[in-house]
């Protein structure tokens, strides 16, 4: 999957990926943190998340290829960001969020090192399988021990559809994060009524699970 996809389909408006409020897991399951705390939200897009995770008095770090999503978003949220280059990447700061528009897999561990939290729900199924172990094995490499936050994934029978969004397997959340990271599943639920691209294509079968992550 390379960038140009992305950039296609944000080009073209293709992101029903988008949600168009606050995601209601992140509401019920966000763990108390520190205030001031930094969050790193891996292909973040113009996520309304990021907001929400600002007012609770979180430091938000988004990272996002598509530079025409990075501008939506702050231009949606009617903030004025200040743009600065820092390396291969260009960074987008307004008041507690900054967006880094670049390669996900471009970040070093001096960036991520006072990341304490982090919270995905639109990566790692965003990714097709080999991707989906390099992007955790980065995880998994830069961010530090104590690290924790939330996971969201879909399930569903890959070979009814074809990704994105990918299936990921509970047994392949364990395999690729489970050396590293304590994970506990906090929801499972059915969203097959609630996806009519899904029924359409011939699913038969979609859950939606959401996972407590910590770092050891």
């Amino acid at each position: 999957m390379e960038p140009k996809f992305w950039q296609e389909r944000w080009a073209r408006n293709q992101i029903g990926f988008h949600l168009p409020e606050v995601n209601p897991y992140l509401q019920r399951h966000w763990p108390p943190l520190a205030q001031g705390a930094k969050v790193l939200v891996p292909l973040c897009g113009k996520s309304l998340d990021l907001m929400w995770l600002a007012s609770q008095g979180l430091r938000v770090l988004g990272v996002e290829l598509s530079e025409q999503a990075v501008e939506a978003f702050f231009s949606e949220q009617n903030l004025t960001p200040r743009i600065t280059a820092r390396g291969v990447f260009k960074v987008y700061q307004a008041d507690s969020i900054e967006i880094w528009c670049g390669d996900f897999f471009a970040l070093d561990a001096e960036v991520l090192a006072d990341c304490t939290a982090l919270y995905d729900r639109a990566a790692l199924i965003a990714l097709p399988p080999l991707m989906r172990a390099r992007y955790t094995d980065h995880l998994n490499t830069l961010l530090p021990a104590g690290c924790q936050g939330l996971l969201i994934t879909l399930d569903y029978e890959q070979v009814q559809k074809a990704g994105p969004p990918f299936a990921v397997t509970d047994e392949e959340v364990q395999l690729l994060l489970g050396e590293y990271w304590t994970l506990q599943v906090l929801q499972e639920q059915d969203i097959l009524g609630e996806s009519w691209k899904f029924v359409q294509d011939g699913v038969t079968r979609l859950e939606e699970r959401v996972y407590q992550l910590v770092k050891r």
